[in-house]
């Protein structure tokens, strides 16, 4: 039979092997066989890998890889990403054809070596050995190993091995958060019991202070501000509060940032949001602004009448030392009611005739009177 270049073959008899064939023409005896293989392919033999390795003509021609426990090796071929090969077993590939590059991978470590090429680790092929993590930029990730604080990873890419060791994250969002107490009931120093919706701003500084020795954060500062304001309102009357509410958070701020910094938080703000009173408490509110409204408009009301009055007085000295200015006043008023009369019908004969000319007689002799002047 015939083996060609890209070809090896096994001779076999009876079941047993004999010895590798290379290219060319071999006379095969009765009772033996021969295995053909392609050099370009992986070199999986129907028997036991292990017993044919023992050929050393064998094992010139084969590059063999043995995958310990714990070990990954990552096949390159002819300089290209081919395979993964598991642990736990041996692999061979021939020689000559193709060339074969491989890069041993310990998994009892999560860290990758820089030799690795971090773009082939998402393949599908590393799909439960290599795991990928993304730290966006308003986040910081406490990385975990067997339940060890390893270290903090800044914004980036990350890729671990997920071998021996059990690796776990805690993202922390260093955004700038809010946190409302709504309708806290409270009481002030004149027995008033109310309701104040509240809110802060707040940052985490410190995450692993946070996530390490604060339990439920959130709650906490929770509770810190609950008493706060109720240790606070209680200091302050119903009027100081309506007229305060932004002391009130200013207070607040002042007196938490530091024990907000000892849970691994910056507090930037707090403030009253609502000041919700009982319904009664508002109805009184309501009739005292109202009566206050009502003052208020009862002294413009006089002061404008006080004014108009006084503007009176005033125009009537003037008109009582000018006879000609009293004149004009009255021609301004005739013409005023003029304008609104579309006719006029005498009754009273000549006598109301003769009366109107000597009116208006008098108006023209003095006008001109006051013009020389």
């Amino acid at each position: 039979m015939k083996i060609n270049k890209d070809q090896r073959g096994l001779l076999f008899h009876s079941g047993d092997y004999v010895k590798m064939l290379k290219p060319g023409k071999h006379f095969i005896m009765p009772f033996y066989n021969v295995e053909v293989y392609n050099i370009a392919e992986q070199f999986m033999p129907a028997k036991d890998l292990a017993l044919l390795l023992q050929d050393k003509e064998l094992v010139s021609e084969l590059d063999v890889v043995d995958v310990n426990d714990n070990q990954i090796v990552i096949h390159y071929e002819d300089g290209k990403f081919k395979n993964v090969l598991r642990a736990g077993g041996k692999y061979a590939f021939w020689k000559g054809l193709k060339e074969h590059k491989f890069i041993t991978a310990d998994l009892t470590t999560p860290y990758i070596d820089e030799s690795i090429d971090r773009g082939i680790l998402q393949r599908p092929e590393f799909a439960g050995i290599a795991w990928l993590c993304n730290v966006e930029t308003h986040e910081k990730c406490l990385f975990f190993l067997d339940n060890n604080l390893e270290k903090i990873l800044e914004p980036g890419s990350y890729i671990f091995w997920t071998g021996t060791k059990a690796i776990s994250i805690l993202k922390a969002d260093i955004r700038q958060q809010q946190l409302e107490i709504p309708g806290q009931e409270l009481m002030t120093k004149d027995k008033v019991t109310l309701r104040l919706n509240f809110v802060c701003h707040y940052k985490i500084v410190d995450p692993v202070k946070v996530f390490t020795q604060i339990k439920n954060y959130e709650q906490q500062v929770y509770i810190l501000m609950q008493l706060t304001l109720r240790e606070y309102i209680g200091t302050l009357t119903l009027d100081e509060i309506l007229q305060k509410k932004e002391e009130i958070g200013s207070y607040v701020l002042s007196a938490l940032k530091g024990k907000a910094l000892e849970l691994g938080l910056e507090l930037n703000f707090t403030g009253v949001k609502d000041v919700i009173l009982p319904g009664e408490i508002k109805d009184i509110l309501n009739q005292v602004l109202i009566a206050e409204k009502k003052a208020q408009a009862n002294v413009i009301m006089r002061r404008e009448e006080t004014a108009s009055t006084r503007s009176l007085l005033n125009t009537a000295k003037i008109m009582e030392e000018n006879e000609i200015l009293y004149r004009l006043k009255e021609l301004e008023y005739i013409e005023k009611i003029s304008e609104k009369i579309g006719q006029i019908t005498l009754n009273g004969g000549t006598q109301l005739i003769e009366q109107l000319k000597q009116i208006f007689m008098g108006v023209s002799k003095t006008l001109p009177e006051s013009g020389t002047k």
